[in-house]
């Protein structure tokens, strides 16, 4: 019995630099796999919103971009910036809209030593069995949440300020995530990353809703809290205590206007 080959819309974002190496790339291996299955296929249309379009025309995404993306099944992206645009233009011109917009408030970032490969944690004598970590970002909020303003910016009195953003629907479903990831994971283990002895309001509330959540998984995953601080070196001298990690988002803007 044949069946009919899916196949699946892709809107391909190369951007800039190593972005355009990296997509032509895993372009390559994409077809390979559904080759090789058989079941599937790709269908892929390149957006040419990058730095140099940027600085030709004087803008990077054209006013109807989310109609021409909700056309895909999925986004790749490559990467964006380029020494000839200030970094704040090309992110906040097209990335950081596209996650907002489309409510992309989850990055999950697996990491792990790869077999043949040689790790910076080498030097303790780490094997790669002691670094396989699913490292999950809020993507919506957070201390780079783009509300604040500059006051006074052309004059020596000067004043800029920038508000984290932290709400309770926010985190409570980052979490609910990453608790429902290490649930999934063979050691059921989770960390959550804080800052809440500095930051006494907004993270305060973010380890808040953490307890809430792990009510509901108490004596099925394992969890714990580190402050950023002392997570960065527990991360290199003792990666393998780790294996799901939740912290909180640092370039993402909620106040973006989607149109």
């Amino acid at each position: 019995m044949s069946h009919q080959k899916q196949t699946f819309k892709i809107a391909a974002i190369p951007g800039d630099g190593i972005g355009v190496d990296v997509t032509d790339a895993a372009k390559r291996v994409l077809d390979t796999l559904a080759k090789v299955n058989g079941t599937f296929a790709f269908e892929y249309t390149t957006f040419d919103w990058s730095s140099k379009a940027y600085l030709d025309r004087g803008w990077y995404m054209p006013p109807d971009w989310q109609d021409q993306l909700k056309k895909h099944d999925a986004i790749y992206f490559g990467a964006v910036g380029w020494p000839d645009v200030p970094d704040h233009i090309s992110l906040w011109s097209m990335i950081l809209p596209i996650r907002n917009c489309m409510n992309q408030y989850v990055n999950v970032r697996p990491t792990k030593i790869l077999k043949g490969t040689t790790a910076p944690v080498a030097q303790l004598q780490k094997k790669p069995a002691d670094l396989d970590w699913i490292i999950i970002r809020e993507n919506s909020e957070g201390e780079y949440a783009g509300q604040g303003g500059t006051t006074h910016g052309h004059s020596d009195h000067a004043i800029a300020t920038e508000v984290a953003i932290f709400t309770r629907v926010g985190i409570e479903r980052i979490m609910r995530f990453a608790f429902e990831t290490a649930k999934s994971r063979p050691r059921k283990k989770l960390t959550m990353v804080t800052k809440s002895n500095a930051q006494r309001h907004g993270m305060v509330l973010w380890d808040k809703v953490f307890y809430e959540v792990a009510k509901e998984y108490d004596g099925v995953v394992d969890y714990d809290k580190m402050l950023v601080d002392a997570m960065t070196v527990r991360m290199v001298n003792r990666p393998e205590s780790m294996d799901t990690i939740v912290a909180t988002n640092r370039k993402y803007s909620p106040s973006i206007p989607c149109h």
